[in-house]
């Protein structure tokens, strides 16, 4: 294929090369599709364990006082009481209370944060940002000094274990340490992952990421894996990618994600997210499964009886259960077992709405692990 010059390459671009992946454009960025094949990828995350090139995200390092900053109000979720050493799940939401991102809030000390975003969304989180914290806050964009890789699956505690020590399998979920590697290396791990599985999230200096990489394949037991595989993963867990289930003409209410905001303390969007509590949102992130093969695909109506009510915003085969399925906005109230349809005028997909998530048995909760 011919290289689009103005996209990004990650410093694993040429471990990708070597090893045959199908690439393309994801948020300005080239990026690896597949290796084997995406039911493989998939099959081996739910199974074993994978590697996952995310070099693509934004990291940022702030330094400040939670409350006087600003920061806090920054964020739906409150982090001022976050333990040292642990995660938090979150949006920034502008004044209507649409959503700019979702991200993770990482408190690595009293005045020290590590915020990661979206690919597409750096330069516009990053200007929010440093237009909303007061002075005396140090806010610095690290993304193009910091790999991240992400080792998903059953065996993934056992392989990182095996690579930087016993400690890091006594990380519980959402919590993160500073671990050495190769010698003396400062690498941060996190029990975080967007699969559903157990997973561990790795950030390191770039110079490192092509040996870390190589390092955790090594074993046999690690395969390389796509963001084909990462979005099938992702969607039979119901949770949203951002540009397709969360935009800023959406709220957290209109995405059924009002478990990451806390009400009992100010952040901007807060006004606008209360009103729209009191009139109603006016569609509803809803999830959907066909009873065929069949895939909804993002961009379908969603039509009930015949009559549009909605959109389609991801839409997928899922491996794990054989059918189609797929999230989408919809205007009304649908309960699960609702009957639908989604489709383009030429191919009519008959669906019911489901709780999310689709698969409810994972690694995540102990399932499977080895």
């Amino acid at each position: 294929m011919l290289e689009d010059p103005k996209l990004q390459k990650t410093p694993l671009f040429q471990q990708h090369q070597k090893l045959g992946a199908g690439l393309a454009p994801f948020g300005g960025w080239l990026m690896p599709i597949q290796y084997q094949g995406i039911l493989a990828e998939h099959a081996h995350t739910r199974q074993e364990a994978s590697l996952f090139d995310i070099c693509h995200m934004g990291e940022f390092m702030i330094k400040a006082d939670p409350v006087s900053s600003g920061l806090d109000r920054l964020v739906t979720q409150e982090i001022v009481s976050m333990p040292f050493g642990s995660c938090r799940y979150g949006f920034l939401l502008n004044n209507e209370a649409g959503i700019l991102d979702d991200l993770i809030v990482y408190r690595i000390g009293l005045s020290d944060w590590m915020v990661v975003v979206n690919a597409a969304t750096v330069s516009g989180d990053f200007r929010h940002l440093k237009e909303n914290l007061s002075g005396g806050s140090v806010l610095e964009d690290v993304s193009g000094r910091m790999a991240k890789l992400d080792l998903q699956g059953p065996r993934s505690r056992e392989v990182l274990e095996g690579i930087v020590g016993a400690r890091a399998g006594e990380l519980k979920y959402y919590t993160f340490s500073e671990f050495k590697i190769f010698g003396s290396q400062s690498c941060i791990v996190s029990r975080t992952g967007y699969t559903g599985e157990l997973g561990y999230e790795i950030y390191i200096a770039v110079n490192y990421a092509e040996r870390l990489w190589e390092t955790l394949l090594s074993g046999g037991i690690v395969k390389p894996a796509g963001l084909g595989c990462r979005d099938t993963l992702r969607l039979e867990m119901g949770y949203p990618l951002y540009g397709h289930d969360l935009d800023e003409k959406h709220t957290p209410l209109d995405a059924g994600l009002l478990k990451f905001v806390d009400f009992s303390k100010d952040f901007i969007g807060r006004d606008a997210l209360e009103k729209e509590q009191r009139e109603g949102a006016r569609e509803s992130l809803i999830c959907f499964q066909a009873d065929s093969r069949r895939s909804p695909r993002h961009g379908f109506t969603i039509s009930d009886g015949g009559r549009p009510v909605g959109r389609v915003t991801s839409g997928s085969f899922s491996p794990s259960l054989g059918t189609g399925i797929g999230m989408g906005y919809a205007a009304g109230n649908y309960d699960p077992g609702a009957l639908l349809s989604v489709g383009d005028g030429k191919l009519e997909i008959p669906v019911r709405v489901v709780k999310r998530p689709f698969l409810k048995k994972t690694s995540l909760n102990g399932i499977g692990v080895k």
